[in-house]
């Protein structure tokens, strides 16, 4: 009887010894296939989930904030597409899972954008006066 063993593109144990956690900051560089070139792409964010243990379906959610909108995606640990995973930052947080972020970035936004809008002046156009220049008399003695 033939062996069926199923060689991964990936190291497996590398990326378990990752230690990823909720509240992590990471850089996950993403390889994109465009046309007949691979290029890579980076995505850096908060984790705000870890899933499914060390298992072969394990994700990981990574959410970051572009142009004031927040953008969230889910890698799947293994996946051959993920090129690297660089941990940028380690922070002790009490939850597993840290959904309430979501919520809290779009109150903070909210408040931001009140603010933008209460101290943006109203255009006035402005006319420069004419330069005098005024010529200095010469000091009486």
């Amino acid at each position: 009887m033939e062996s069926k063993v199923i060689i991964s593109p990936i190291d497996m144990q590398a990326r378990a010894k990752l230690g990823l956690r909720s509240g992590d900051t990471v850089r996950v560089w993403q390889k994109i296939k465009e046309g007949d070139k691979t290029r890579l792409q980076a995505f850096e964010g908060l984790i705000l989930s870890r899933k499914h243990g060390d298992e072969p379906g394990a994700t990981f959610t990574v959410r970051k904030v572009v142009d004031g909108v927040g953008v969230e995606r889910i890698f799947p640990l293994y996946s051959p597409m993920i090129d690297e995973v660089e941990v940028v930052r380690k922070s002790k947080v009490r939850r597993s899972k840290l959904y309430f972020v979501r919520e809290k970035a779009a109150k903070e936004i909210r408040r931001q954008m009140r603010t933008i809008r209460a101290e943006k002046p109203e255009r006035t156009d402005v006319v420069k006066a004419p330069v005098v220049e005024a010529k200095a008399e010469p000091a009486a003695k």
